[in-house]
């Protein structure tokens, strides 16, 4: 038996206007955890589509090797049943079911047309076994936390027998227990003889986990090397086809006069108003300053953006001014009339239309400014939205292309644009790089600097302590709903954020 259980020769897959593969060539070994890296439109998820089956055989040229057989896959039902199983970022669970009915959805147990429950649970409760999971297979997938529903995602795949597993940015809303106990998981399947891809943009976690990897840049194969031969510096110059001497920006903000003051800032829950999400929080912003928030996962920096963007109105109480002027956001519209603009850590539910172009989604937030006795002025809109591709050097062939075609990288600067063109004077940005290759995150971090140069007051949230610690002039930690601590970028570090998001003094 030969030992490599998959080769892709020569694949190359065209979209309207765009080459996204081009002659990639990329083989993988049997019982081997392969790293597939590359920029956000390098062509990873793409690749990912042809050998899962979502890109039927007719829409690409070249060769699928599986298992010594060239193969034809017309759908994923197909590449599912030859045990190829793809794990997405965003999890494919039904929330409002239980765990063994979403382990098994499609795929029931059945005699006589009838579902075998008990057959069903115990298969369940074997699965759940194997990824380390103590929960009772009828728990709802709703009552779990993110990396729990990870593990279930990987229980359903290893039930349906999985010779080879994709997992594609699987610890982007992780936290560092979950991943670590992905980890095990992995380690483990492996030794089972079990072959795993592994996209990721978290180059460390490549170092930690695989044993090969493959760079993908611009729709080719770049190199694939043994993960001893490579280092994380001379991954990176491959990726990007440049050398990145420094990651973050040297600071060079001058920070002006007070452009936002937040006082007593309180948010009481939806679902228990007995409960606050945010608890007499206070803090000002200034002009031309990065204003750090950091925290653990559940400390409210989410809902302290949301809430200050109009969105939990009328749960929210305190007061917030903005240019010495009180102000009072019932509604996000109020906030962008104001000045306030929010990018949503979640860029696909919130921050995008997928189905629409570039134009229309870039110009959503600022209609009022390009409209002309109550109509759109079509040419100052493609004016303004070239203008703004241009600028954040968003690739793409037209305006006119579907933002649902464009890499992460690419959708997130579209986003950056439709706030822009609203001219805030408060930017706050939630997770703004999550989910993207180095080399568009510098490219976000420049125009990050280029903003408060200008004298935009930038709020960045993120859960990278290097990015806070790198692009933050000062910082503020939240714990449990509060504000914890206000450093200085000059007297943080990893050990002070820590000590403070965990309620420490």
């Amino acid at each position: 038996m030969s030992d490599t259980i998959l080769k892709m020769e020569n694949i190359t897959k065209e979209f309207p206007g765009v080459k996204a593969l081009d002659c990639v060539n990329f083989e993988v070994k049997h019982g081997s955890i392969h790293a597939l890296v590359g920029e956000n439109g390098a062509g990873k998820s793409t690749l990912m589509k042809v050998l899962s089956g979502i890109y039927p055989d007719k829409e690409y040229e070249g060769k699928l090797i599986y298992e010594g057989e060239e193969r034809h896959f017309k759908s994923i039902k197909d590449s599912e049943k030859a045990g190829i199983t793809i794990i997405y970022q965003e999890l494919n669970l039904v929330k409002s079911m239980n765990v063994c009915e979403n382990i098994f959805l499609g795929n029931e147990k059945k005699k006589n047309h009838m579902i075998q429950w008990d057959q069903e649970m115990e298969i369940t409760r074997q699965l759940l076994k194997k990824v380390h999971l103590d929960i009772l297979p009828t728990t709802r997938i709703e009552d779990l936390g993110v990396g729990k529903q990870q593990l279930v995602e990987i229980a359903k795949a290893l039930g349906k027998q999985t010779k080879l597993l994709i997992l594609d940015e699987p610890t982007a809303s992780l936290t560092e227990k979950d991943t670590e106990n992905l980890f095990v998981i992995l380690k483990q399947l492996k030794q089972e003889n079990t072959t795993c891809i592994y996209i990721s943009h978290k180059l460390n976690e490549i170092f930690e986990i695989a044993d090969t990897v493959t760079i993908l840049r611009d729709g080719k194969t770049i190199n694939t090397a043994d993960i001893n031969n490579l280092t994380e510096s001379g991954m990176i110059a491959q990726m990007v086809g440049r050398e990145l001497s420094k990651l973050y920006p040297a600071k060079r903000h001058k920070p002006q006069d007070v452009v936002m003051e937040v006082r007593d800032w309180t948010v009481s829950d939806p679902d228990n108003p007995q409960r606050n999400m945010i608890d007499q929080v206070s803090f000002t912003v200034r002009r031309g300053e990065i204003l750090g928030i950091s925290g653990l996962m559940g400390a409210g920096r989410t809902e302290l953006a949301m809430s200050l963007f109009g969105i939990y109105h009328p749960k929210a109480g305190g007061r917030i001014w903005l240019d010495g002027q009180e102000i009072h956001n019932k509604t996000p519209w109020e906030a962008i009339r104001n000045g306030i603009s929010y990018v949503s850590e979640d860029r696909k539910r919130y921050g995008l239309v997928m189905s629409s172009d570039i134009k229309e989604n870039m110009s959503l937030a600022s209609l009022k400014k390009l409209a002309r006795f109550g109509a759109i002025d079509e040419n100052k809109e493609i004016r303004r939205t070239n203008e703004k591709v241009e600028e954040l050097n968003i690739r793409t062939p037209s305006i006119m292309q579907k933002v649902g075609n464009l890499s992460g990288g690419n959708q997130q600067k579209v986003i950056l644009g439709k706030w822009l063109l609203t001219l805030p004077k408060v930017l706050i940005l939630d997770e703004p790089t999550r989910g993207i290759d180095v080399g568009a995150k510098l490219e976000i971090y420049n125009i990050m600097e280029g903003l408060a140069a200008q004298g935009v007051g930038v709020v960045l949230i993120s859960s990278e302590m290097p990015e806070i610690l790198g692009m933050s002039d000062r910082i503020l930690v939240m714990h449990e709903g509060k504000m914890s601590g206000e450093i200085s970028s000059d007297e943080a570090d990893q050990e002070t954020l820590m000590r403070h998001a965990i309620g420490g003094k």
